[in-house]
């Protein structure tokens, strides 16, 4: 999808280029109206039936990109409206995280079955015998389909022998796994904040580039040019984001030279929630206290159990998410630290402000803005030389980005404490496949078993904030793992004593 998307990623990243160079070069944030004609210069449109709405829909994509809501067509303030109020050097939310820029959503049909110019007018006409409203009606010309009686059940599309009849889906709602994409009164797509669980899905998906969150990156840079002391913590499925020449260690001085005080594997933290999540699983599962065990780590995963789910919440895993557990062990080195979690997923930026991480994390951006920040500074990753070696988190910690490396890396810790114990796994990567597991769980269809949640297709790698695809990536994410020194967590020799619980206890049982 990445790739197919060109233009619209482009888009995107110009966006966040141009927020980024606004802060770098502390110029007013009020030039993001001067901005849009830099961005889109000429009178000619490029994507759009003309330059007007091309520019309007990009001064919400900026006002989105300050951290502002996107505003629909009846709105007369300039667009610079309210920026003032952003122009901070600490994480400021309005929410909803992720809303539709609603003057460049194109009112797709929801779900709609047409018969195309293909149709052939076969006798045989399998469209009319089976459909099971009689809502196609068979002429010399070729079916026809009532609207009023066709349900959308699809036979007829999948009964043409030409291929004729096409069944239409919006997008963005078709991709959505827990069912939070309506249409407002003027047909255009609308979230249901109450049910959206920021997985990013529609955002990846929608052909018009009509979806997007809200990102942090001025305050974030204001915050690095008040001297503050800024830390990044890099996803696992940092590795390949920038080119498959680029080295992870290219990639970590890239972001130092962005003004950052140092950076640290997330893989460590993962460390941590394999030895955390290992242990729950050991001292709850085998002796009946919870009858399954759910991963904890994707926080779209834990908000669709919670909002959904509720009968079986209590049985995901209470151990932290690795952004937080890495978080924590910077907070004890530098009480001062501002830490920025950089990754693939944009409901981290939700995660990171409960009210037990708050504290922790600082900011959070993905890939693809951390992109546009290069770009705002010329920084080529692939240009830097570097010697340093990466050693923070463990080849399972570092396999975390993948479909099933979570359960994996606590499946081989439990075995570590307890060689005898047999660990059942089932795993779901998209937030459809979510959907069905948490149903099975909850009817009891997962009893014994160690389940892992991924609301992404092929786990982290596959987030909407990632700048390449997942195919493209998890094979070097699998790589970079393998060249760790550390072989388990357990010999994660940068993990503190005081915060390693205590096996002992478990082998003793």
């Amino acid at each position: 999808m990445k790739e197919s998307y060109i233009d619209i990623l482009n888009i995107r990243r110009m966006a966040f280029e141009h927020i980024a160079k606004i802060a770098y070069e502390n110029k007013p944030i009020t030039d993001i109206a001067l901005e849009v004609y830099n961005i889109l210069p000429g009178e000619s449109a490029t994507y759009r039936e003309n330059i007007f709405r091309e520019r309007a829909v990009m001064g919400e994509r900026l006002r989105m990109g300050i951290g502002l809501d996107a505003r629909t067509a009846d709105k007369t303030d300039a667009v610079t409206e309210g920026l003032d109020q952003m122009d901070v050097n600490e994480r400021i939310y309005n929410p909803p995280l992720v809303s539709v820029i609603k003057i460049a959503c194109e009112a797709c049909p929801e779900n709609k079955v047409t018969v195309t110019d293909q149709c052939k007018a076969c006798i045989g006409h399998p469209c009319v015998n089976v459909c099971p409203k009689n809502a196609v009606t068979f002429t010399a010309k070729g079916s026809i389909i009532d609207q009023e009686k066709c349900i959308k059940c699809g036979k007829c599309v999948d009964a043409c022998p030409y291929n004729a009849i096409n069944h239409q889906k919006r997008p963005c709602a078709e991709s959505c796994g827990v069912k939070a994409i309506k249409s407002d009164a003027l047909g255009r797509a609308d979230i249901d904040e109450e049910k959206c669980v920021a997985c990013g899905r529609c955002i990846s998906t929608c052909p018009f580039g009509a979806i997007s969150d809200k990102s942090e990156i001025y305050q974030l840079i204001k915050a690095i040019q008040a001297d503050k002391h800024i830390y990044a913590i890099l996803a696992p499925s940092f590795v390949g984001q920038f080119g498959v020449n680029v080295s992870p260690e290219q990639i970590k001085e890239a972001i130092k030279l962005l003004g950052f005080r140092d950076v640290i594997e997330v893989g460590l933290g993962a460390d941590l929630t394999t030895m955390n999540e290992a242990h729950e699983y050991l001292e709850k599962v085998p002796s009946g206290e919870f009858p399954f065990m759910g991963t904890s780590c994707c926080f779209s995963w834990k908000m669709m159990v919670r909002n959904q789910f509720p009968e079986i919440n209590e049985y995901i895993s209470e151990s932290s998410t690795p952004m937080i557990y890495t978080g924590l062990q910077l907070k004890k080195r530098d009480p001062e630290s501002k830490v920025v979690f950089i990754g693939p997923c944009i409901s981290k930026k939700l995660e990171a402000l409960e009210k037990e991480v708050a504290e922790v994390i600082d900011f959070v951006i993905t890939y693809e803005e951390l992109l546009g920040m290069f770009l705002a500074k010329g920084i080529e990753p692939s240009e830097i030389e570097i010697s340093d070696k990466m050693m923070d988190a463990s080849e399972t910690g570092r396999a975390y980005a993948v479909s099933g490396g979570v359960a994996d890396a606590v499946e081989k810790r439990a075995k570590e404490i307890n060689p005898d114990i047999k660990l059942d796994i089932e795993k779901a990567e998209g937030l459809h496949e979510c959907f069905k597991l948490a149903q099975m769980a909850k009817f009891g269809k997962m009893n014994g078993k160690l389940i892992e949640g991924m609301a992404c297709s092929g786990g982290c790698v596959g987030g909407p904030g990632v700048v390449r695809s997942e195919t493209k990536t998890a094979k070097e994410v699998r790589a970079f793992a393998k060249k760790s020194d550390f072989k388990s967590p357990a010999d994660n020799i940068n993990i503190p004593e005081a915060d390693r619980p205590d096996d002992k206890k478990l082998q003793k049982n």
